[in-house]
């Protein structure tokens, strides 16, 4: 027992000499470690916003004084027609076999997703949208991608509204888009340079109930347009239309002649002289004698001979000043049939008090270099829902943003 206690005792001592540091770690200098505070926790880093990216030959370009012009997209190949979905999504057709969705989900005026939706189809330059659903315009037939918009990332297989279309490449792609009766407007140009053909369709635009039925011819005479629009008021259709190539031998004279044109439709049924006249009043050397220029529509406005006026639209957002309210804007894709080159840009045209065309003028300029070659080629134009205006450009495969 007192073995024990000689045992018990020394380490009584210990335990009153350590006091009430039981447990704490003992420091290199004898004292007492104060205990570590937990680490806060790590503050998650964001992830850097993929930046906008600058189009260095947008410097290029000339615009009214207050506008300035971005880059939208340059991820669009062959980048044609465009039709606007009604949450945002940007329809890019081509004339290639692809389709393209683009969509600019956080705001900052730049389509960060591009996606196909539509492959290997048969050059598929039209598109418009509806009550939901995509339409597509390839050379014979239209396709309607349903409820497109909640399904960009697998869209379902579409369905074929018309497929009795004619197959001819020449004038064949197809600028699509819904009037204000709700028909889908549907042209088909004629398959020459200048021509005729007993089926009526042929250099016409025509129009068809949204389900494929009740096709009919709405305008003739009409060698090829690529681009229409409605006016906001009078409802009354306006599309241009592309003049007819080497019109004579002689060079002054095929390079300022026939003119393109800019024509308006205030009713069904009307003709606009292809193939026996162009323009107001130039006869065709093949067909004009049968028949006399005063029969026909004249256009509204002649345009420059080649310029390839294609894609136009009224002004109808509310960003730009209210001067420029139901003005249009004409894409002029540019000429090839001509000496010197012209076209390659974005026109503007007014209109007078009775609606009818009284001003034309340059709005955007420069993808037409001094030296004559083209480093860009506008295609379509539409306006944005915030009021810009976006144009196509297939030759580099983008959309650029036009912003006051």
């Amino acid at each position: 027992m007192q073995r024990i206690l000689k045992l018990l005792i020394p380490c009584f001592f210990l335990f009153l000499l350590s006091g009430c540091g039981c447990g704490e770690k003992t420091a290199p200098d004898g004292g007492a470690e104060t205990p570590a505070e937990p680490a806060p926790p790590e503050t998650p880093v964001e992830p850097t916003p993929p930046e906008v990216p600058e189009d260095p030959m947008l410097s290029h370009i000339s615009l009214p004084e207050g506008f300035s012009i971005s880059l939208y997209s340059n991820e669009v190949p062959g980048a044609r027609s465009l039709a606007l979905g009604a949450k945002g999504t940007l329809f890019v057709g081509t004339r290639s076999k692809t389709v393209y969705a683009l969509s600019d989900a956080d705001g900052d005026n730049y389509a960060e997703t591009v996606r196909v939706i539509a492959d290997n189809l048969n050059t598929p330059n039209g598109v418009a949208f509806r009550d939901g659903d995509l339409y597509v315009a390839e050379i014979n037939r239209i396709l309607r991608y349903d409820g497109i918009e909640s399904r960009l990332s697998s869209p379902r297989d579409p369905v074929v509204i018309v497929d009795t279309l004619p197959r001819d490449m020449d004038h064949g792609w197809k600028f699509i888009r819904f009037g204000p009766d709700g028909k889908l407007y549907v042209p088909v140009g004629a398959p020459c340079n200048v021509c005729k053909r007993n089926d009526e369709r042929y250099a016409a635009i025509s129009r068809v109930d949204p389900d494929g039925r009740n096709l009919e011819v709405f305008a003739h005479g009409v060698r090829n347009t690529v681009g229409f629009d409605w006016h906001p008021e009078s409802d009354e259709l306006w599309f241009t239309d592309n003049g007819r190539d080497n019109i004579s031998r002689d060079t002054q004279i095929n390079d300022n002649s026939p003119p393109d044109e800019l024509n308006r439709a205030g009713e069904a049924g009307l003709h606009f002289g292809f193939p026996y006249c162009h323009g107001k009043d130039v006869k065709d050397p093949q067909f004009g004698s049968q028949r006399n220029c005063g029969e026909f529509t004249p256009p509204q406005w002649e345009l420059p001979a080649h310029v390839a006026a294609l894609g136009m639209r009224f002004y109808t957002g509310s960003m730009f000043p209210e001067s420029w309210r139901n003005v249009i804007f004409i894409a002029e894709h540019g000429s090839w049939n001509r000496s010197v080159p012209i076209g390659y840009r974005v026109t503007s045209v007014r209109l007078d008090e009775s609606g009818n065309a009284a001003s034309y003028e340059v709005f955007a300029q420069g993808w037409l270099g001094s030296d004559g070659t083209a480093w860009g080629r506008p295609v379509d134009v539409l306006i944005a829902p915030d009021g810009a205006l976006l144009v196509s450009d297939d030759l580099r495969g983008a959309i650029y943003r036009i912003s006051r």
